[in-house]
């Protein structure tokens, strides 16, 4: 019985990640993230701090994304390789330190963004 609890609970969960709604563009915060280097990715290799990558709660893992911030204008093409930020932080994405600097966020350390689908 537990064990087929757990087995439900599971299911559930990955429809949950695998799920994302049909519309290709949100509005929202990012944040960046780059301290973490040598820990592994969601999709197991090596995080790289420099390298241009993002984190999104339900994206699959590959997809790639436009991120333009709405106060500049300025974008960045990144692909979303990594799971976070939670979505309890209010926060859409979370950027890679290579793709904020590219995107100029860093001072600020969040941004208002529009993430499309490409």
């Amino acid at each position: 019985m537990l064990l087929q609890r757990l087995a439900v609970r599971a299911a559930l969960a990955c429809l949950v990640l695998s799920v994302t709604p049909a519309r290709a563009n949100w509005t929202g915060t990012a944040s960046f993230y780059g301290h973490e280097s040598g820990s592994r990715r969601a999709d197991g290799k090596p995080f790289v701090p420099e390298a241009l990558g993002a984190a999104h709660w339900t994206l699959p893992l590959g997809t790639p994304v436009r991120v333009t911030d709405l106060a500049t204008g300025r974008h960045v093409d990144v692909r979303v390789n990594d799971r976070g930020p939670h979505p309890r932080l209010g926060r859409l994405i979370d950027l890679s330190l290579g793709a904020a600097r590219a995107l100029g966020i860093t001072h600020r350390g969040l941004a208002r963004v529009r993430v499309s689908r490409l």
